[in-house]
């Protein structure tokens, strides 16, 4: 019978920084894309030496690196294709995320011993499939975010013992199935299924009728228009226990096109849970209300458990609005650690802050604590009052000792 081993939490990264900050935040593997084969195009991605100079830093701090190559592939995408997988294989990632079945035979031909998940793009919605892919040679299966618990744990007893189930828990949700979407391509001429979705699903719409052309009637009244395909974002924190009772293995975070803040927010807030839980299920219930404060710190459409408990109705979407919930603004990320006797360090400034403000320090680990700024220097060492030009680098004097990657925050006061 199969046996729950300690879960992973498998982290977004969209670029170098990003996946440091998740590696330091808490993640046991991060998930990684190319400049080719994956499904966020818009995304910095990686080039080969940056994906190797990434891979060993995750590695030195004994986490895992998956490379997505989940693009439905058209004939032309096979050329070079085989090469690319030889190449990341190489440079010691860890396993490759197909969606494919052609995109899955060049892998298994190019690196037969790399090992090979098979992507929620691929609609993974019963053993039987799972079952298949495994004969096939993949080492694990995404779910398709549309299945209830009840069928994951259908899925977990009715396929091999060492195969992984793995599912998203966290971030944006599609409306199409299984993020396969032709809205894009009909609407923008961008292909989804290769990495170019242009968000059609979070437009506004109206309702035109036959012999009124030009009269835009909206489908559901509201001053702002209508936003029929803009699905809330998926939450499961304040469902761990069942996450990890029904069997899967691998706890996963949407959001390779978000922030650093974004993916340390979440991604340590998902750490602390999931430990919490393991060493005292008590104790993750005294601190649920912390875990949600924390998560919904970072820029969110409101909160759903997707297909999880029951089948979705209206209320699992936003008709009013395509905007994000900003609670806190991402206003800078710590360069150095701080001088131990002066208690200055350097920090890089995301958002405008000023000498005055009352503002957050979030570690990789540890408390946030909340401190007011009392001085800042330019990078000439004057004394300013504000940070008011992007990445501006500055120095700071911090009431207790920071490390490199600690990020700032600062309450949004107008947040809707």
């Amino acid at each position: 019978m199969w046996k729950q081993n300690k879960p992973e939490l498998l982290a977004p990264a969209g670029d170098l920084e990003k996946l440091k900050i998740a590696v330091l935040y808490g993640a046991d593997a991060v998930y990684i894309g190319g400049e080719a084969y994956g499904l966020r195009a818009k995304a910095k991605n990686f080039e080969l030496d940056t994906m190797a100079e990434g891979i060993k830093f995750a590695h030195d701090h004994g986490v895992k690196v998956y490379i997505t190559a989940n693009i439905f592939a058209h004939n032309a995408d096979f050329e070079g294709m085989a090469e690319y997988f030889q190449a990341v294989e190489k440079i010691g990632a860890d396993a490759l995320i197909i969606s494919d079945l052609g995109v899955f035979s060049v892998a298994k031909e190019a690196v037969p011993n790399m090992e090979i998940h098979v992507s929620t793009q691929a609609n993974n919605t019963n053993h039987r499939s799972a079952s298949m892919w495994y004969q096939l040679g993949a080492k694990r299966v995404v779910l398709a975010r549309e299945l209830s618990f009840q069928e994951v744990r259908q899925i977990r007893e009715n396929i091999p013992e060492d195969m992984d189930i793995e599912a998203f828990v966290h971030g944006a949700m599609c409306i199409s199935y299984s993020g396969r979407c032709l809205l894009s391509n009909y609407l923008s001429g961008r292909d989804a299924n290769k990495g170019a979705c242009s968000h059609p699903c979070r437009w506004k719409y109206h309702l035109v009728e036959e012999t009124r052309p030009g009269e835009y009637m909206p489908i559901e009244e509201n001053e702002r228009g209508t936003y029929i395909y803009n699905s809330k974002d998926l939450c499961m924190i304040a469902h761990i226990p069942d996450i990890l009772e029904s069997g899967i293995m691998s706890l996963k975070i949407e959001g390779r096109m978000k922030t650093p803040f974004y993916v340390g927010t979440v991604v340590k807030a998902y750490r602390q849970a999931i430990d919490d839980y393991l060493n005292s299920p008590e104790l993750y219930y005294e601190r649920l209300p912390q875990y949600l404060e924390e998560v919904s710190k970072a820029s969110h459409r409101d909160y759903t458990d997707g297909f999880f408990y029951q089948k979705p109705d209206g209320k699992q979407q936003i008709y009013n609005s395509n905007t994000y919930i900003r609670g806190y603004d991402f206003i800078g990320m710590v360069q150095s650690d701080s001088d131990t006797d002066t208690g200055i360090a350097v920090v890089e400034q995301r958002n405008k802050f000023s000498v005055g403000e009352e503002i957050e320090v979030m570690p990789a680990k540890g408390d946030a604590f909340t401190m007011t700024v009392t001085k800042i220097w330019d990078i000439e060492g004057n004394l300013v009052e504000s940070a008011p030009h992007p990445q501006q680098i500055l120095q700071i004097l911090f009431e207790k000792p920071v490390k490199k990657f600690d990020m700032l925050r600062k309450i949004v006061l107008d947040a809707k």
